[in-house]
Formats: structure tokens, C-alpha cells, sequence
């Protein structure tokens, strides 16, 4: 069993959902909770009477950390663990945990408002705050109310307002998480970049050439800007001189990407080699990518914003703070 700290509140956890239908826990980053959980009830039996159900907000989450349970388990990832996404379903009749997209839920409670397939739902991530989440925390209130027998409801999030949500679900119980973190030091830039994308790709090969080995962790803000980064970093990295420092694998991670590629940045790098992985802020949260030691963070981000002027929504990047 992995030695995540969610792990030492298996018992507390138990006994909560045993005695209350709906709980909402907050597991602070690293703490195994997307991991752990559906493991821990599947281990209580929840799953002899139905599937446990874990909804991500993004694609790339919930095939990552169904491989991530699957494996734990020592199972084949589509039998007893499987997920759900658009376009793909990688589950059997024999499937006991699947991990899916809050948007393929809602498209499922289409056709079965009752969702009777599943024992357990956990509505992870619950901070994002989609408007898939919060129609779904709506339809989840409801559910609990005709299945009052047979479902159980967990919300966990890192950073969501517990206090709020436990209200909402009639002041359910509420239980906290530590997480696992480690010692993190913080440089930041003594001036602002003319161009962000320059700027993190100096920064990158600064760490290439002079600092030890660990992978590094990109921020971008969209696929056109990683598209950029990969290239130019591909270029300049081809052109260091042969044995000045260690080999280097460059790989992007977006939402976009098919999942045969996205898994790419999970499988661990040769040998006295190096990752770059240029990510949206899809690598922020329930990922937990091995052997990342150095971050850069451009300190943009897309957003939609609404123009009145226009009536329109845009697209814009803007700083993150």
C-alpha cells in the first residue's frame, strides 16, 4: 500500500461514510486522496453492491490515475479498474472502480437519472468549479435524496471551501487531510520578460547546463505557446556541445493531446537523461508526475473573460496574480 498520509485516516474516513450519507473531505495537495480513497472502500466492500465512481475535471487525470490504481492493485487497467472519457471506454462488466470525466457523469445521468450502477460517487477536485461541478453538486443533493439507502456521496477537493459545500449537503461531516510536501525554494525573476516564452526557454536551458539532474516542469498557458516551447527548446538543446551535459527528452502535456501521448510523461527517462515536460495547468492538479525537481512558471494563464462592451467572451492571457 503506498505511504501517502490520507492512509493513517483509512479508519476515521470509514466509520464517517458508514454513518452519513454525504461527506466532503479536504485532502491538502500530495495527501493520495484521488489514489487512495476508491481503494479504501473498495477494500470495505462498497463494491460488492456497485461501482465506485471518480469523477475528474480533466481527461488526462482520470486515465493517469486509473493506470495509477490499477497498478497499486496489481490489476490489468479495464477490468477492475478502468476510467471513462469521450471517445474512449476502458471498462468491463467486472469493474469495480472507474474513473471518468464529471462531463461523461452528467451525459450517463442523461440516460439513467438514477445512476444505479454506482454505490459510491466521488466528486474530486470539486475546486475547479466547472460549471459541469456545480451541476453535478446540485444533481448529487438530489440523488441523495431518492437513493437514501444505497449511495454514498464524498466531495474532496485541495483548496475547495469546505465549510460552504458541508452546508450545502445539509452540514454534512467535514474532515480535513494533511498533505506531503517537501522543502521548495523560490526564485523569482528580477524583471518582467519581454516575452514569457524566451524567458522561460533561458531559464530552462540555464538549468540543463548548470544544475543537477531532476526533471524540469514548464508552465504555459495553451497549446500554441507549448507548440512554440517545444520547438525552440528541441532546437536549442540539439545544438549544445555533444557531452557538455546530460541527454534531454522534451515532452508536451495539454488536453488536446491523445492519451497514448499524454501517458508519455509518466514513463520514467533513461539514464543520465532529462525531462522537460511544457504543460498547461493541467500538471497542477491529481497529477503527480515522478522526478520533477525544478519548476518554471511563466506566471501567465488563459482565461475567458466577458467583454460587455461586445456581449462576447474572449480567450485572453493574463498574469496569474
Amino acid at each position: 500500500m503506498a505511504n501517502l498520509p490520507i492512509v493513517q485516516y483509512e479508519k476515521k474516513i470509514l466509520e464517517t461514510v458508514e454513518q452519513n450519507q454525504v461527506v466532503v473531505i479536504i485532502g491538502e495537495t500530495g495527501s493520495g486522496k484521488s489514489t487512495q480513497l476508491s481503494q479504501m472502500l473498495h477494500r470495505k466492500g462498497y463494491t460488492d453492491s456497485g461501482i465506485v465512481a471518480v469523477t475528474q475535471p480533466r481527461r488526462v487525470a482520470a486515465v493517469s490515475v486509473s493506470r495509477r490504481v490499477a497498478q497499486e492493485l496489481g490489476v490489468k487497467l479495464g477490468e477492475e479498474v478502468g476510467y471513462a472519457i469521450r471517445f474512449e471506454d476502458r471498462t468491463s462488466e467486472s469493474t469495480k472502480i472507474k474513473y471518468l470525466t464529471d462531463g461523461v457523469l452528467l451525459r450517463e445521468s442523461l440516460s439513467n437519472p438514477e445512476l444505479n450502477q454506482y454505490s459510491v460517487i466521488i466528486l474530486d477536485e470539486a475546486h475547479e468549479r466547472s460549471l459541469n461541478t456545480d451541476i453535478l453538486l446540485g444533481l448529487m443533493k438530489r440523488l441523495v435524496k431518492r437513493r437514501a439507502s444505497n449511495l454514498k456521496v464524498l466531495i474532496t477537493s485541495a483548496t475547495l471551501d469546505g465549510e460552504k459545500v458541508s452546508k450545502f449537503f445539509l452540514d454534512c461531516p467535514l474532515l480535513t487531510v494533511p498533505g506531503k510536501l517537501f522543502p521548495v525554494e523560490i526564485f523569482y525573476s528580477k524583471e518582467r520578460p519581454t516575452s514569457y516564452i524566451e524567458s522561460s526557454l533561458k531559464t530552462a536551458l540555464d538549468i540543463h547546463v548548470r544544475e543537477p539532474e531532476g526533471d524540469v516542469l514548464i508552465f504555459m498557458t495553451g497549446q500554441d505557446d507549448i507548440e512554440k516551447l517545444v520547438s525552440k527548446l528541441e532546437d536549442k538543446v540539439r545544438s549544445l556541445a555533444e557531452g557538455s551535459c546530460m541527454d534531454a527528452i522534451i515532452l508536451p502535456l495539454h488536453g488536446s493531446l491523445p492519451p497514448e501521448m499524454q501517458v508519455r510523461v509518466f514513463n520514467p527517462p533513461p539514464p543520465n537523461c532529462r525531462r522537460f515536460i511544457v504543460a498547461t495547468n493541467i500538471a497542477e492538479t491529481s497529477l503527480t508526475v515522478d522526478g520533477v525537481v525544478y519548476v518554471i512558471d511563466s506566471g501567465y494563464v488563459k482565461q475567458r473573460q466577458y467583454n460587455p462592451a461586445t456581449g462576447m467572451y474572449s480567450l485572453d492571457v493574463v498574469q496569474i496574480s
